[in-house]
């Protein structure tokens, strides 16, 4: 099987990389409308219960899936599912942040998403540096 490509969600893409701030600092912006708007979409506003409607200033629309404070937000995104996770270090000071997209098309729109969400990763890390 290609790499990506599983039996039970087609072809996915992970993108992780640990940052130098605690968990709480990390969550913080990553589920703050300037946080949201990096990762989902400018004007996408999420309420933090299953089933819950959300739309971006682009028309992309989807829903939450789960939401659990300083874990992870699962959403749909199109006809794929975005989960964004936290995985706090053990001295508690670096934080691992992971984007996961399930349900791709093709290994091309999983190689797209990747350099997507790479770049994603950059603006994160650089907004949160500046805090």
């Amino acid at each position: 099987m290609p790499t990506g490509l599983t039996k039970d969600v087609g072809w996915q893409i992970g993108v992780s990389r640990t940052l130098p701030h605690p968990a709480a600092i990390v969550w913080d912006f990553v589920s703050s409308p300037e946080g949201i708007s990096l990762w989902l979409g400018p004007g996408a506003i999420l309420t933090p219960e299953r089933g819950a409607a959300y739309r971006t200033d682009e028309g992309v629309a989807g829903e939450v899936r789960s939401y659990r404070p300083m874990d992870r937000i699962r959403v749909t995104l199109g006809t794929t599912t975005l989960q964004v996770a936290l995985a706090p270090a053990a001295d508690g000071a670096r934080t691992m942040l992971r984007f996961h997209q399930e349900h791709l098309a093709d290994a091309e729109e999983r190689e797209r998403q990747r350099t997507h969400w790479q770049h994603v990763m950059e603006q994160i890390a650089t907004a949160l540096d500046r805090q």
